[in-house]
């Protein structure tokens, strides 16, 4: 069956930003304003958990009025299909954004009028650079108290080194917000009511426009008097894009609305800077506007660069581009499983395939049968009988395929390039509320698991636990709760444990012989290796610097296998050791009584000897802080920091309140908020991210060892 949707005519994007900054309502406006819904549900209505948003639909989400999972919903906006995807902006649940983020082409990047750029959003912004995504901004929320536009515009540039370039602004602010004029066509659009279905008015741009709407704030009367300047910049940035406009511009000629257009686009792709658009989804101003931005600015598939393939290591080796003659290929960026069974989402990059096709999942070899295919509308699935290129779908009940594996066609395989997932930080032990439940809860968390990266199940060889590790205490209890709500099945949690580990601090040299005779033929190996610290951050390292056949070829990736084996095991209190070099610089052997198994042993023993002569250290993670509070409680918040062995960054105003940054140690974190709340009346709120490990100091270190070795004996 024909194509129906020219590739050039799909924009896949994603909305991202910090918590609250009203994502979940501008996907709520857009399914409306495409004709995808005919209600509009807000947010803050869910929390009886009678009814939802179309993405926030979990029970979960309902209760914490938070996104927790990304979603995906399409529509149509002016003959160009729009898939999005709705990310969370809370910090536990980077991984939706992080897995949306390499699949999708363009990003659509919320901010809070009022508070500006965030602490998320600035991770978030991170992840699209590292992903190359081209992106607009949104300037959300100018009805509310204390939304400044060039504020917001002002700290993209000093938080975020990016350029931004408004091709909107603001007629007014807080009460007195009317709409926007349109700097590309000069016009002004002004809404007279807040109803969802309101019609705004297009006005030509005057110097008297504050006074017509009798707008009597001196701030937002300024701003309006500058329009010229901020159209002048406009066109000046937009026409650094085209020699034939730039020679007609220095010669008078400006620019037409259409050309202007096509630099912002051309600019937009090429990330010469970002384009900045305003308006309040809430109020129902400017989300038409920004769908006619997205259409026009963000690309299609075919703008953005030819998806990379790799070999085995994960070295770029050649590229795939997107079209529809191309063999199949296609990236699963997650997977959820819910009433109709395992459900992988699938970008695909190249290709059709059709129901009943079978592919190849390239990353692990195993063949999968394609029974249905589905597209997502948020929890609801509409069958379809092939995908293609550009497409974002869903295969069902797929048996071998994970995150971040690639799907294609067998008489063509490649590997697309992977995602890359965070480190857990945080580690809880979990259990079966009911002994009975065993194996349900053990089925139920190995499925969360399977679904979620950035999570990982473990068991502690000492105690026999299991614990379950993740981002963040969130992200812990959300994951639990899901298991009783979507699986039947309660779960109890243990005490938050931190993700300690263990580093050296100085070089050594250390020779290990292992000999053993039992009659027969004996065990024997020597190895000798050099030990040394690397940069926090570069993990581990083994090195082969053996000449002469000491060790022969055949027996030093056993060496390197004992050290990996060997160093999750700590010397100071157990933690894994991490961020050093060991070289194996010389070695001995024996005709009969080596083999594989005496090196690997060598190596470990080798490892324990000279990890206790290297210096070692306890390292704990640290965690960014941005506590936000109304100044008259700055100095306790302060003061209460520094007792948790904080480090103070820097203040910076949010709106009406001061933003305190701040390294913390995420053992002095726990349960943090509510001490927070009462500490302010309930007025103070944080979010925290991984920064980095650091040395424990040595009293700290001291205690963690001592009842290390308690739970251990």
């Amino acid at each position: 069956m024909p194509r129906t949707t020219p590739l050039s005519d799909i924009r896949n994007i994603g909305i991202i930003a910090h918590v609250d900054a009203g994502k979940t309502t501008t996907t709520e406006r857009i399914l409306y304003y495409t004709g995808r819904k005919h209600t509009i549900i807000d947010v803050h209505d869910t929390k009886d958990l009678k009814t939802s948003t179309t993405t926030d639909y979990m029970e979960q989400e309902q209760k914490r009025g938070i996104t927790i999972q990304s979603a995906a919903v399409s529509c149509h906006w002016k003959g160009k299909k729009i898939n999005v995807i709705d990310t969370p902006g809370h910090v536990d649940f980077t991984i939706e954004v992080n897995r949306s983020l390499r699949v999708l082409d363009g990003a659509v990047v919320v901010f809070d009028g009022v508070a500006g750029v965030e602490p998320q959003t600035e991770t978030n912004w991170r992840l699209a650079d590292n992903y190359k995504v081209p992106r607009m901004c949104y300037i959300n929320k100018m009805d509310r108290s204390g939304a400044n536009f060039r504020r917001t515009v002002k700290m993209v540039v000093d938080r975020l080194g990016s350029r931004p370039i408004c091709l909107q602004m603001p007629i007014g602010s807080e009460d007195d917000f009317h709409g926007m004029i349109d700097l590309v066509e000069m016009k002004a659009y002004v809404w007279f009511s807040e109803e969802k279905d309101s019609k705004w008015e297009i006005w030509d741009v005057t110097d008297d426009l504050a006074d017509k709407l009798k707008i009597t704030n001196a701030y937002d009367r300024e701003l309006l008097s500058q329009y010229a300047t901020y159209r002048q910049d406009l066109v000046e940035a937009c026409v650094e894009q085209d020699d034939e406009a730039m020679e007609a511009y220095l010669e008078g000629t400006e620019p037409s609305a259409e050309k202007l257009r096509e630099c912002i686009r051309k600019a937009t792709l090429n990330g010469a800077f970002v384009p900045v658009l305003c308006g309040s989804s809430y109020k129902n101003k400017g989300v038409q506007q920004l769908l006619d931005a997205v259409v026009w600015y963000l690309p299609a598939p075919t703008d953005v660069e030819a998806i990379k393939t790799v070999d085995p290591d994960g070295n770029p080796n050649g590229e795939r581009l997107c079209s529809d003659d191309e063999p199949f290929s296609g990236l699963a960026f997650k997977v959820l499983n819910d009433k109709y069974g395992s459900l992988t989402f699938v970008r695909v990059y190249s290709g059709v395939v059709t129901k009943g096709t079978t592919l190849l999942n390239a990353t692990r070899g195993k063949r999968e049968r394609i029974g249905r295919i589905v597209e997502m509308f948020a929890k609801d699935t509409n069958d379809l009988e092939e995908c293609r290129a550009g497409d974002i779908v869903a295969f069902v009940s797929l048996a071998e395929t994970d995150t971040g594996d690639t799907l294609c066609d067998a008489t063509a395989p490649v590997v697309l390039e992977r995602m890359r997932f965070p480190e857990p930080v945080i580690s809880v032990s979990i259990e079966p509320k009911n002994r009975a439940d065993q194996d349900k809860f053990g089925a139920a968390i190995g499925k969360m698991v399977r679904a979620d990266p950035s999570l990982r199940l473990e068991t502690d060889r000492e105690t026999g636990q299991t614990l379950l590790r993740g981002m963040g205490e969130l992200h812990l209890e959300v994951t639990l709760d899901r298991v009783r709500t979507e699986y039947g099945v309660e779960g109890v949690m243990g005490r938050p444990q931190v993700a300690y580990r263990e580093t050296i601090t100085r070089n050594v040299t250390h020779i290990y012989t292992h000999k053993k005779q039992t009659g027969g033929s004996g065990q024997f190996a020597e190895v000798k290796i050099v030990f040394e610290p690397k940069e926090r951050g570069e993990g581990y390292e083994f090195v082969d610097q053996v000449v002469g056949g000491t060790v022969p070829r055949e027996y030093i990736p056993s060496v390197d296998k004992g050290l990996q084996m060997q160093k999750e095991d700590g010397v100071i209190a157990g933690y894994p050791t991490v961020d050093f070099k060991a070289t194996l610089i010389d070695g001995k052997y024996h005709d009969v009584d080596s083999n594989a198994l005496t090196f690997e042993i060598a190596a470990k023993a080798c490892f324990r000897e000279a990890m206790k002569l290297a210096g070692p250290v306890l390292l704990e993670p640290i965690m960014k802080v941005e506590v936000v509070v109304p100044e008259d409680y700055l100095g306790d918040v302060i003061g209460d920091v520094n007792r948790r062995r904080g480090t103070i960054l820097g203040q910076l105003e949010r709106g009406n309140n001061i933003a305190v940054e701040a390294h913390v140690p995420l053992s002095d974190m726990f349960g943090y908020i509510g001490q927070l709340r009462g500490m302010t009346s309930g007025r103070g709120s944080f979010t925290m991210e991984f920064s980095h490990y650091d040395p424990v100091p040595r009293n700290v270190a001291d205690e963690i060892v001592a009842k290390q070795g308690k739970n251990n004996g």
